[in-house]
């Protein structure tokens, strides 16, 4: 398969977000495009862009009011930004960040854009209710009649039950099952043990909490709402506290619970943005690049027929993004693996590391390869921060990218030019995940 020749590269020039909270915690009350316009905003205020015409802001939600249709060009009218910047909406599920960034950054390299603006946002205090579908219809026919008989008539079919309303819910339309359950049973199926989950869980909150403390997240995150820290974040857990909560998902399975809700991510309300330009504009912006999007690839798995779990499909996009651009795991110094459940991280590195899964669905002569654990999540991850669903990927992106940025001065002072590359894995509803290759710049 030939290698992608971009005719220039597009670089990730900054980030912006706002600590994410707990669902029914501070942004309770605050929507989709309050969190992100601050977000933007943030961005903006950090990187001198007020009144700027940006290329294209693109941006989404996963859980969105009617009303927000035009989510994102709203926010830019509300932001700083000059109102001349073109704004679109994407949903790909918990994939939406990544999905706006890899999509910018494209254009950025075919010189169709010199700069953007990546992002995503996510409310589950304020996630929109509808109402049910026979009382929809009783109200759309109410609004359609034209005498009083008609109108009498189409009122009459309303039923008690149904002003009930219909909330949103994360279980997969094709299985009922919540994210939750189709990870037990995936965790189930690769043998993934509490202790191991545990493990992984506290080790994302004591290093989101050593970045924090390290002053890592002062150029990256603008305090709102009187949070200036990830809500979720726990720096005094322990194994002890984790191991004595409750299981959660699996409860029915034939094998013992596993997955609890300090090993799973909680709802979460958050925004997050990522800046994206081509050197030329970084260098007229007076902006130093971070790292440059090399590559992506996305991958989907039959989670209703086959044998692999919903959140499995970057096990598979990964070695593709990889061999594509004749590189391995070792080629890779950081790599960020989306923690929607700590169980979902390990039974991609089960995977990656078994020879049977290597040759029977990777296609491979043996396993795919071993993931160190020193170069995994090392700033933490979503256990730790919290999961707005469509803010994840700009989260991830801005973080990898600034620590990409940081060991490329540490490594150039040392007389080392190698440049050190980043993997960053995304699994999404859907049975979907979306996978990008970066570099420092």
């Amino acid at each position: 398969m030939a290698t992608p020749t971009p005719q220039r590269r597009a670089y990730v020039l900054g980030g912006n977000r706002i600590p994410f909270a707990r669902a029914g915690g501070p942004y309770a009350h605050a929507s989709n495009q309050d969190m992100l316009t601050v977000a933007l905003d943030g961005l903006v205020a950090r990187y001198g862009l007020q009144g700027e015409r940006i290329g294209e802001v693109a941006a989404g939600a996963v859980l969105k009011h009617s009303r927000d249709f035009n989510l994102t060009r709203e926010s830019v009218l509300g932001s700083a930004l000059s109102a001349e910047t073109p704004a679109y909406d994407v949903q790909q599920a918990c994939a939406t960040g990544l999905e706006t960034l890899v999509s910018l950054s494209n254009k950025i390299r075919l010189g169709q854009l010199e700069s953007a603006i990546s992002g995503g946002v996510d409310t589950t205090s304020d996630a929109p209710i509808a109402v049910s579908d026979r009382l929809r219809r009783a109200l759309l026919d109410l609004s359609r009649a034209k005498t009083a008989g008609q109108k009498l008539a189409a009122a009459a079919k309303i039923r008690p039950k149904d002003l009930a309303p219909s909330t949103p819910r994360t279980s997969e339309p094709r299985t009922e099952l919540s994210m939750g359950e189709h990870q037990a049973i995936t965790t189930a199926q690769w043998g993934i043990t509490r202790e191991a989950q545990d493990q992984l869980a506290l080790a994302s909150h004591l290093n989101l909490a050593a970045a924090w403390d390290a002053g890592f997240f002062d150029d990256l995150v603008t305090p709102y709402r009187g949070l200036i820290r990830d809500q979720n974040l726990r720096a005094d857990s322990s194994l002890e506290k984790l191991a004595g909560l409750k299981p959660t998902f699996g409860l029915g399975l034939d094998t013992p619970a596993t997955m609890t809700a300090g090993n799973s991510t909680p709802l979460t309300d958050g925004a997050s943005t990522v800046l994206l330009g081509s050197q030329e504009w970084a260098s007229a912006h007076d902006l130093t690049p971070l790292a440059a999007v090399i590559d992506a690839e996305a991958a989907a798995v039959d989670f209703m027929h086959g044998d692999d779990g919903l959140l499995m499909a970057p096990v598979f996009a990964v070695p593709r993004l990889l061999a594509r651009n004749g590189l391995t795991l070792d080629d890779l110094e950081l790599i960020e693996i989306h923690e929607a459940f700590a169980s979902t991280v390990l039974c991609a590195l089960a995977a990656w590391e078994s020879d049977d899964f290597g040759r029977e669905r990777l296609g491979l002569d043996g396993a795919f390869g071993k993931v160190d654990r020193d170069r995994l999540n090392v700033h933490g991850s979503s256990l730790a921060a919290g999961h707005p669903f469509a803010a994840t990927g700009g989260r991830i992106v801005a973080t990898v990218s600034a620590e990409l940025h940081r060991r490329r001065v540490a490594r150039l002072a040392a007389g080392d030019d190698r440049p050190p590359r980043a993997l960053v894995s995304i699994c999404a509803a859907g049975g979907l995940g979306l996978t990008a290759l970066l570099e420092a710049a």
